[in-house]
């Protein structure tokens, strides 16, 4: 008879003690979560941080309802430990990863059997870690709402980002042209060892953008615009659309507030649209994570897709990591190691 494995009952996770910097994070001894029938626990070994960590250590962005706004963490890759009565799709010790509402950074995660999706064979788990939510994110963004076409091009602002990278990755592997901003030139460096085509430092030079989005283009305007940024670069980007031009707004850490050119957006039949995956319903996130596990999976397999890891962090110097995401200096990933 097989030796069944005792799991622990308590467990180690990021815990936000207050509202505020770094500083507020410690790692603390909690309950381990329980599963229900359809839910699977997994032993994490790995989880990415992201800027929705930072702003629910600062009182700026509550995890939904369900989720503990002590433990942060939208990402992990890990074994399966233990699974529901009424799972079917996965056995303990499968590696897999995927997307959570939060609390992905502690020593165990409970989630539905079908926001998981299996890591390619060979994969760490740092890289592995290093791709739900920038991949998720980008893939949903340009091959599902944006409906990208080979021959397109693609503006993505804030190009040296996670997100950004992944973006540039899966526009090449889809066979249209990208093209990004950026604050830094080294960010634009490092997004063409990535596939960017063309690149521009943009800080207040909107307009300059506008000009070099027309020569890239010949004049016909960019088809998709993916951005990560906000405020003014929406405005910017309505005049560098081509016809029927698609905007995907998915960040804010330039300016929540947009302005709308009626000119542009009339006279191209411009199509603005924001989304975002944490506040989606559990079926959109099955569906966004069956296609990521259908679609972009197989690319990592195939070595045709990869991670950029900026940096790794013990779980015990969370709070280091974090001030390392919060610099704006790092270019990928930024990973704990649980």
């Amino acid at each position: 008879m097989a030796e069944t494995k005792v799991l622990q009952r308590k467990m180690k996770a990021a815990w936000i003690t207050r509202f505020g910097g770094p500083e507020v994070l410690e790692v603390r001894e909690v309950d381990r979560p329980h599963i229900d029938a359809a839910q699977v626990l997994v032993r994490v070994h790995a989880s990415s941080l992201n800027r929705a960590d930072l702003l629910q250590r600062q009182g700026k962005y509550p995890p939904p309802p369900g989720y503990p706004v002590e433990i942060p963490g939208m990402e992990f890759a890990g074994e399966v430990a233990e699974v529901g009565t009424a799972v079917r799709k996965w056995k303990p010790e499968q590696r897999v990863f995927g997307l959570l509402g939060g609390a992905g950074q502690a020593e165990f995660i409970a989630t539905h059997e079908d926001l998981l999706a299996e890591i390619p064979e060979g994969m760490s788990w740092v890289d592995a870690a290093a791709i739900p939510e920038a991949f998720i994110t980008a893939h949903d963004a340009l091959w599902t709402q944006a409906q990208l076409r080979p021959g397109e091009t693609v503006l993505i602002n804030a190009v040296g980002s996670g997100v950004g990278l992944a973006a540039v990755q899966l526009v090449r592997a889809l066979h249209a042209v990208p093209f990004g901003t950026s604050r830094t030139a080294d960010k634009i460096e490092q997004a063409k060892a990535h596939g960017l085509e063309k690149g521009l430092v943009v800080r207040e030079n909107f307009d300059e953008l506008v000009a070099a989005a027309e020569q890239w283009t010949g004049g016909k305007g960019i088809n998709v615009v993916l951005d990560l940024v906000g405020g003014p670069y929406v405005r910017a980007c309505q005049k560098l659309l081509a016809f029927k031009g698609r905007m995907m707004l998915v960040g804010t850490v330039g300016g929540g507030n947009y302005e709308l050119d009626a000119r542009s957006m009339l006279s191209k039949r411009l199509t603005v649209r924001g989304t975002v995956l944490r506040a989606r319903t559990l079926d959109e996130k099955i569906q966004v994570t069956r296609l990521f596990a259908q679609e972009v999976v197989p690319l990592f397999a195939q070595s045709r897709l990869r991670t950029t890891i900026d940096s790794t962090f013990k779980l015990t110097d969370i709070a280091k990591a974090h001030a390392r995401l919060e610099s704006n200096e790092s270019v990928g990933k930024v990973v704990i190691e649980v």
